[in-house]
C-alpha cells in the first residue's frame, strides 16, 4: 500500500516544516514493525519549495491470515475467502489507516513538540493514493471527500485490464486530493474514511471503537452529509453501535448549533435528587398537576418537553384519553433512561403506536412539534440561559402554538421552607435562575399578551400563606387561530423568525 503527502513552500515558510509536523527527518528512511507487516516512511523529494513524505505499508499476507485464523474475532472476511491470494498487499484499507495511525500518532492529533505553533496551520495539500478500494465508485469518493474542503477531489477508475478496455473499470481508484487543510485534519479524514470506502476492516469492531471515530470525526463529522453512511460502515454495519454512534453525534451537533459543550446540554436532571422530593413528593404532586390540568382542557395530543427520564410520558400513557405522547429532551441519555422505563423494547403495538421519544433542542423550531392539542414545559425554563428565553417562547408559543401550554418552574421564595438547602442556593447546580411569583407572572403575561394566549396561575404542593407554593403552574389558552391576530405578535414573531433563520443558517 503505497500513500504521499506533498506540500509547497517559501523561504520563510519552507515545505520542509511537513518533517516536523509527522515527527519523521526528512534526511531519513525509516521503518516501523505492524501485526501485518513493515511501515516505511520516506521523502523522494525534501525542498524549501517542495517537499513529499511517502508510507509505504508492506503487508505479510500470511501473518494477515495467521492473526485472523480466517474467521471471527480479527478475521479479514477477503483472506478468510482467498487466504494468501487477495488485494492486501497493495489496496488501501484499515490496515493503512492503522498504520497512519500508529506511524504519525502526533500528527494525527495535532502536536509538534519542537515546533507548536506548526499544526494550527493550514498549508498547501497534495494526497495520492494509487489503489483505493471504492465500493461506491468514483462518486462515492467525491461525496465523502468533496465536504471537507478539499479544492480538488480526483477519482479517476483504474481499469480491471488496460489491454482489454471493453472489460471496463475495476472497484478500485487513483485518488488526489488538492487544498489547504491542516495536516492533522487530513489525517484524521483518511483514517475514517479509508475503510468507508473498502466497506471492511480487518479487525474485529469492539464498542471503543464508537470513541475512535467520534475522536477522529471531530469537528466534520457531525455536519457532514453522508455522517450515516460513514458511520454505519465505518463501525462494520453493527447497529448498535451505529445507533450510539449517531445519538452522540446529533448530541455535538445540537451543541455545536447552542455554542455549548455537549456534556452541558446533555443534563440529565435525576429527580431522586431533588431536594423537593422531601419530606412529600412534589414531583408526583406536579404530575397529578399536571394531568389535571390536560384533561380539564380536553387534550389528546400531548407534547413532553424537555421529558428527562419519562415520568410524566409514563403517566400520560396510562390513560386512554391521551392518544398521541409525544416526549421531547436535548439529552440522549435522559432519552435512553427514559425508553427503559417505559420499556419501549416490549411494548405492544397498540400502545407503542400512541408514544414517541424526540431528540431536539427547545431553542430552535421544529416542524415535528405542530399540530398537537397541548405542551407541557415541566421545571424546564430554569434550566435556560435568559437570553435563550425569546427562542424557546417562539418555538413553543410562535411556531408549534398548541392550544394549551402549561408550564411548571420553582418559586424561589419558598426556598426558605427547605431545611437542607443552604441560604442562597438554588435546587438543582443547573438552575440558572429561579423567579418569584411576581417574576413568573410577569414573564408569563408578556408572552400570553405576544403570541395570543391568556394565562392562568395555579399553585402546586402547599400553598404557604407567606412564600406560597413550592411549584407554580402557568396555563396558557390560545385565544385566537391566526397567530397574525395581534400586531405586537406578529411584530415579534417576524423578529424571532429571523433570528432563527440566523441560527440555523449559522448551524
Amino acid at each position: 500500500m503505497f500513500l504521499t503527502i506533498s506540500t509547497t513552500g517559501t523561504p520563510e515558510r519552507p515545505a520542509t516544516d511537513l518533517g516536523f509536523l509527522l515527527h519523521k527527518h526528512p534526511d531519513k528512511a525509516q521503518a516501523f514493525s505492524t501485526s501485518h507487516g513493515t511501515a516505511h516512511v520516506l521523502y523522494p523529494e525534501a525542498t524549501a519549495e517542495r517537499c513529499t513524505a511517502a508510507l509505504l505499508l508492506e503487508v505479510d499476507p500470511v501473518a494477515l491470515v495467521r492473526r485472523g485464523r480466517g474467521k471471527g474475532r480479527g478475521g479479514a472476511p477477503d483472506s478468510a475467502l482467498a487466504q494468501y491470494v487477495n488485494d492486501r498487499p497493495y489496496a488501501a484499507s484499515s490496515l493503512l489507516a492503522v498504520a497512519l495511525a500508529t506511524v504519525f500518532s502526533s500528527a494525527l492529533k495535532g502536536q509538534c513538540r519542537n515546533r507548536p505553533e506548526l499544526p494550527g496551520q493550514a498549508r498547501p495539500l497534495r494526497v495520492e493514493i494509487p489503489a483505493l478500494p471504492a465500493r461506491g465508485g468514483p462518486d462515492l469518493v467525491r461525496r465523502l471527500f468533496g465536504p471537507l474542503g478539499w479544492h480538488t477531489v480526483t477519482a479517476d477508475p483504474v481499469p480491471l485490464d488496460g489491454r482489454f478496455p471493453e472489460w471496463g473499470d475495476s472497484r478500485y481508484v487513483r485518488l488526489v486530493l488538492e487544498g489547504e487543510p491542516t495536516l492533522a485534519d487530513a489525517l484524521r479524514q483518511l483514517y475514517v474514511l479509508l475503510p468507508v470506502l473498502d466497506d471492511a476492516k480487518h479487525y474485529w469492531v469492539a464498542p471503543d471503537e464508537v470513541d475512535k471515530l467520534l475522536r477522529a470525526g471531530d469537528g466534520w463529522l457531525a455536519g457532514h452529509p453522508e455522517h450515516r453512511l460513514i458511520t454505519s460502515r465505518y463501525l462494520a454495519r453493527r447497529g448498535g453501535l451505529t445507533r450510539q454512534a449517531m445519538e452522540r453525534l446529533e448530541l455535538a451537533r445540537l451543541a455545536e448549533a447552542d455554542d455549548t459543550a455537549a456534556e452541558e446540554l446533555d443534563n440529565a436532571v435525576d429527580e431522586a435528587v431533588d431536594t423537593e422530593e422531601r419530606p412529600v413528593p412534589l414531583a408526583a404532586r406536579r404530575r397529578e398537576a399536571l394531568l389535571a390540568a390536560l384533561r380539564a382542557a380536553g387534550a389528546q395530543r400531548v407534547l413532553d418537553l424537555g421529558c428527562g427520564q419519562g415520568q410524566l410520558v409514563q403517566e400520560l400513557l396510562k390513560d386512554p384519553a391521551f392518544t398521541t405522547v409525544t416526549g421531547v429532551d436535548v439529552s440522549m441519555r435522559a432519552l435512553t433512561t427514559a425508553a427503559r422505563r417505559l420499556r419501549l423494547d416490549r411494548m405492544g403495538e397498540r400502545q407503542s403506536a400512541r408514544v414517541q421519544l424526540l431528540q431536539g433542542s427547545l431553542a430552535y423550531t421544529d416542524k415535528r412539534l405542530t399540530g398537537y392539542d397541548a405542551a407541557v414545559l415541566s421545571e424546564v425554563i430554569e434550566h435556560v440561559d435568559p437570553p435563550r428565553l425569546p427562542a424557546l417562547e417562539y418555538a413553543v408559543f410562535g411556531a408549534a402554538r398548541p392550544r394549551t401550554v402549561l408550564v411548571t418552574t420553582p418559586n424561589v421564595e419558598y426556598n426558605v421552607r427547605w431545611e437542607s438547602l443552604p441560604a442562597g442556593h438554588v435546587r438543582h447546580r443547573d438552575h440558572r435562575f429561579e423567579w418569584t411569583r411576581e417574576e413568573f407572572r410577569g414573564w408569563a403575561g408578556e408572552v400570553a399578551a405576544r403570541h395570543g394566549y391568556e394565562v392562568a396561575h395555579l399553585p402546586v404542593g402547599p400553598d404557604d400563606p407567606e412564600v406560597g407554593p413550592p411549584t407554580q403552574m402557568a396555563v396558557f389558552t390560545r385565544t385566537d387561530t391566526d397567530p397574525t391576530a395581534h400586531g405586537t405578535h406578529r411584530e415579534h414573531t417576524t423578529r424571532a423568525t429571523d433570528t432563527a433563520e440566523k441560527e440555523e443558517k449559522a448551524a
